[in-house]
C-alpha cells in the first residue's frame, strides 16, 4: 500500500472548492451531451450485411444459371429496392427486440448483453424469415435472410466488443493509475486492499485507509473528517466505501466526496450471500457504483495522439540544428549537452525534464546563495541576469530553444505540447495545500501562463491561469496556445 500524501505544512484554507479534484474541460461539462449513435451504426450493419448477402447470390446465380431464382430480394443483374426495405425491418426489429439500452451497448454485464443481442437477432430473423414465406417468398430467400442474421451477429457483437475495449483501454491511457481512499479499514476494506495490491491491471493504487474507531497507523491514514484534506494531498480519485454501518456517517461521506468530485463506490457487506448484479466486482467483492466523474476521454486521447505525432515529427525535423546546438553548448562551456533535472509531474509524480544545458555544470549548488535575490513571489524562483547562465544558454534562452529536448518527454508520456509548466520538486515543496490542483493534469512545454503573463512576478496570478487552463480545457484552447507560443518565440521573448 503506497501512501502519496503531501505534507504542505501549511493552514488550510476556508471552505473544500480548493480540494475538489480538477477535471480537464469541467468548465463547459454541465452542456448536454448527445448520446453515441450506436445505434445509426447498427442499422448501417444490418444494411451492409444484406447488401453483401445481395452480391453473393448475384455471383451464385451467375454462375450456376440453372439455380432458382431470388425474385423478391434481386432483379436480373442487381438488387431489388425491396432488398433494402427488408434490411431496414431487419434493423428495426433488432433494436426493438434488444431494446434500447441493448442495441447501443451501455448494460453493465458484459455477458448478459451479449446474449440479449443475440437473442434479438435471432428472433427477429425468425420472425423476418416467417413472414416473407407467408408473402410468398421461396425457401432460398428464407436461407438468404439467416445468412444475414449470421453476418449480423459477427458485425454486431464485434462492434460492441471492439468498443468496449477501445473505451477501457482509452480510459486507462487517459487517466493512469487511480488513487483510492478506503472508508473502513475492518475485514472488508482489508480484503479490498489487499486484492487491490495483488491484482495491478486494476491500475488502482490503495492510498490508506479512513476510519473513527481503529487507531492511526496501520494504513489507517485519518478520519473521515479528514477526507478534504487527504483527497487533495494525495490526488486521490476514487473512494471505497466498505460495510458502511452507520447510516449518517456514510452519507457524510458521499456527499463529501461529490462535492471533491470523487468517484464513489460502495462494497456491502451481504453476509455470505452471492450478488445476483453488480456494477463492478473485486475477485468475490461486489461494488456498486454511487458517483462517476465523466473525463473527457477522446478530448484527452486526441491530445495524447497529437502530442506524439508532432513532437515525433519536431525530432525528425529538427534533427540537425539539435546536432548543432549540442556542438556549441560543448564548446562553449564544460559540462555535459544535457541537463535532466528532476520535475513534479502529473500528481506529483517526479521525472526527469531534459532540458539543453544554458548554466553552469554547478548551477544547483549556486541556487540557494542566490534565492535572496529572486524577483518572482510565491514558491517560485526566477532572477533578472542570472549569473550562472552562459553566454550560448542565453541566447538559447531568448528563443526557448533550451526546451526543445522536452520532445522526449512529451514522447515518453511525462509532458504534453500544452499544459501547466513543471515546477522544481523543491519549488513544489513549498506549495500552500490549494496549489495543488495545478498537479491534477500532465505537465506541459507551454502553457496559459506563459502566453498571457510570462512577465508577471506574481505566483498567484500565474497558478489562477494554470486553473483556468485546466477548467476550460480543450483542444481549441491548445492550439491558441501553440499559436501563441510560436509568435513569441519568433519575437525572442524568452529569459
Amino acid at each position: 500500500m503506497s501512501s502519496p500524501f503531501f505534507n504542505p505544512g501549511q493552514a488550510k484554507p476556508q471552505g473544500t472548492e480548493w480540494a475538489a479534484r480538477l477535471i480537464p474541460g469541467s468548465a463547459s461539462a454541465g452542456r448536454t451531451r448527445k448520446e453515441s449513435p450506436g445505434a445509426l451504426r447498427d442499422y448501417l450493419l444490418v444494411t451492409l450485411n444484406w447488401v453483401l448477402v445481395a452480391e453473393i447470390c448475384l455471383r451464385l446465380r451467375a454462375a450456376f444459371p440453372h439455380m432458382p431464382t431470388f425474385p423478391g430480394l434481386l432483379r436480373s443483374s442487381s438488387i431489388s429496392p425491396t432488398l433494402l426495405g427488408i434490411a431496414l425491418l431487419h434493423g428495426a426489429l433488432i433494436h426493438l427486440l434488444s431494446g434500447a439500452g441493448g442495441l447501443r451497448g451501455t448494460g453493465t454485464d458484459w455477458r448478459k448483453q451479449m446474449r440479449s443481442v443475440s437473442m434479438a437477432i435471432f428472433w427477429a430473423t425468425l420472425v423476418l424469415s416467417a413472414a416473407l414465406q407467408l408473402q410468398g417468398f421461396s425457401v432460398l430467400e428464407a436461407a438468404a435472410v439467416w445468412s444475414a442474421g449470421i453476418l449480423h451477429c459477427g458485425t454486431l457483437l464485434g462492434r460492441r466488443w471492439a468498443e468496449r475495449e477501445g473505451r477501457l483501454r482509452s480510459v486507462r491511457a487517459t487517466r493512469g493509475t487511480r488513487n483510492v481512499l478506503i472508508v473502513g479499514a475492518g475485514e472488508l476494506g482489508r480484503r479490498i486492499a489487499d486484492y487491490l495490491d495483488k491484482h495491478p491491471e486494476m491500475d488502482r493504487s490503495v492510498c490508506g485507509f479512513l476510519d473513527e474507531r481503529k487507531p492511526l497507523g496501520n494504513g489507517v491514514v485519518g478520519r473521515t473528517s479528514d477526507l478534504a484534506e487527504l483527497a487533495r494531498t494525495g490526488f486521490v480519485d476514487e473512494v471505497i466505501v466498505a460495510a458502511p454501518h452507520d447510516r449518517n456517517l456514510t452519507l457524510r461521506v458521499l456527499h463529501a466526496a461529490r462535492r471533491l468530485r470523487l468517484d464513489v463506490k460502495m462494497a456491502p457487506d451481504l453476509f455470505g450471500c452471492e450478488p445476483t448484479r453488480e456494477s463492478q466486482s473485486m475477485g468475490s467483492i461486489p461494488l456498486i457504483s454511487l458517483h462517476e466523474e465523466e473525463l473527457p476521454v477522446r478530448g484527452l486521447l486526441v491530445k495524447r495522439a497529437l502530442d506524439v505525432a508532432a513532437a515525433g515529427t519536431a525530432l525528425m525535423l529538427m534533427a540537425p540544428a539539435l546536432a548543432l546546438i549540442a556542438i556549441l553548448i560543448k564548446l562553449g562551456s564544460p559540462g555535459p549537452v544535457l541537463y535532466a533535472a528532476p520535475r513534479a509531474g502529473r500528481k506529483g509524480k517526479p521525472f526527469r525534464c531534459y532540458k539543453f544545458r544554458t548554466m553552469v555544470k554547478d548551477a544547483d549548488d549556486l541556487k540557494e546563495k542566490l534565492r535572496k535575490r529572486n524577483q518572482r513571489s510565491g514558491p517560485f524562483f526566477k532572477i533578472a541576469h542570472d549569473p550562472r547562465i552562459t553566454p550560448i544558454g542565453r541566447f538559447l534562452r531568448r528563443y526557448s530553444l533550451d526546451e526543445l529536448p522536452q520532445l522526449l518527454n512529451v514522447l515518453k508520456g511525462e509532458m504534453s505540447l500544452v499544459g501547466p509548466r513543471p515546477h522544481p520538486l523543491d519549488d513544489v515543496a513549498g506549495y500552500a495545500i490549494e496549489h495543488l490542483p495545478r498537479l491534477d493534469v500532465i505537465p506541459g512545454m507551454t502553457g496559459l501562463w506563459q502566453v498571457m503573463a510570462r512577465r508577471n512576478p506574481s505566483f498567484q496570478t500565474g497558478m489562477n491561469l494554470d486553473i483556468e487552463y485546466i477548467h476550460c480545457w480543450s483542444l481549441g484552447m491548445d492550439m491558441r496556445i501553440l499559436l501563441k507560443t510560436a509568435g513569441a518565440v519568433l519575437r525572442g521573448s524568452g529569459d
